[in-house]
């Protein structure tokens, strides 16, 4: 694309030409999908836009998809919100400033995470303010191939499930979900002291991915209970680890270890060719070793920000307001449900 082509503003959530994009350009992921960002709009409320770079035949060559946030935080463009990335459809600089000139022109902070496309990265116009790392799988394995390749601990760890009783298998329908979803819940509210994600987005999820055999969520059984589970979504040749969850009191017989083993495979068996296991925050390294022991890619994910705009008079009133209720609604004295409607009434404004 050239700075004589011509730009268009679309709903990337209904627009046919955005879907004609990200069918067509390598870099797109989940995060683009238009069943991500509708996911996202019903549980949220936010409303998304995309700027479309057009050829002279009028196809889509490059693009931009966001959401103009405007709360009590301030007013600021994110693309995209609560993805792990969303890589700009970019192949070069002057199409990046070219479809990006009107988002730094309204003065708002803007922000984005890079993993694929360094382009961004060559603008003068963004700073890059923190990093994550991101794990993948290459699934091109027999099963053979693949468990000689494991990490050592890794195999240690799914021969110690399955000695302990541990069985993996799909959930069914919205009954599962809830049952994942309870599990995250207490994962969020006990371990980390944080609020979860409404239940609205796994049920969204839910039906824009996995009911329409777009990725699996899949659970792990111990001694008759519900111990752990992942909740994958499919697009395109990768499947994506989106949530984790499990039950304290029965990690020792290593659950997780054997979902990821067991996804590996239902991956391949399911026409994927990668397991992305998504954003790791940089000082998790926990979280990364358990990754790495099935990873065959390691690389970091870049925040970039531009602003001009000073940050709302309110935000720092705000943010000790949000802090200060989130301590209270994961205080171990809370029930689950009140912990649950606050995530539903206050997780938005994290974004």
């Amino acid at each position: 694309m050239t700075s004589a082509a011509t730009l268009v503003e679309v709903d990337p959530v209904d627009a046919a030409v955005w879907d004609r994009l990200v069918a067509a350009h390598p870099l797109a992921t989940v995060f683009h999908s238009a069943g991500w960002m509708r996911a996202l709009r019903d549980t949220y409320g936010f409303g998304f836009r995309a700027t479309i770079g057009l050829d002279a035949h009028g196809l889509p060559t490059a693009g931009v998809a966001y959401s103009h946030i405007e709360d009590p935080l301030g007013s600021r463009i994110l693309s995209l919100p609560f993805s792990d990335f969303c890589d700009p459809l970019v192949d070069d600089l002057p199409t990046w400033q070219a479809v990006t000139a009107g988002l730094v022109a309204a003065g708002d902070r803007v922000q984005l995470r890079c993993l694929h496309n360094e382009v961004p990265l060559a603008d003068t116009r963004f700073a890059l303010v923190d990093r994550a790392m991101w794990h993948r799988t290459d699934l091109d394995a027999t099963d053979e191939q693949a468990w000689a390749r494991l990490d050592g601990a890794a195999r240690q760890a799914v021969r110690r499930a399955g000695k302990a009783g541990v069985s993996v298998v799909a959930a069914t329908d919205e009954h599962d979900v809830r049952r994942f979803y309870d599990l995250h819940l207490r994962v969020r509210k006990h371990k980390y002291r944080l609020l979860a994600q409404p239940f609205g987005l796994f049920l969204a999820l839910w039906r824009e991915f996995v009911a329409r055999d777009l990725g699996t969520l899949l659970l792990a059984h111990h001694r008759g209970e519900v111990v752990g589970g992942v909740f994958f979504l499919g697009w395109g040749d990768t499947l994506y680890y989106k949530f984790n969850a499990s039950d304290p009191a029965h990690l020792a017989a290593r659950p997780n270890d054997l979902v990821v083993w067991e996804a590996m495979r239902w991956a391949r068996d399911h026409g994927y060719r990668f397991l992305d296991f998504g954003l790791s925050a940089w000082e998790q390294e926990g979280l990364q070793r358990f990754k790495r022991k099935y990873a065959t890619e390691e690389r970091p994910i870049s925040l970039l920000r531009h602003t001009n705009a000073p940050p709302a008079a309110s935000q720092p009133q705000v943010q000790r307001l949000l802090a200060d209720v989130t301590a209270l609604a994961v205080d171990d004295a809370t029930p689950d449900h009140v912990t649950e409607a606050a995530g539903d009434a206050l997780y938005r404004y994290f974004a």
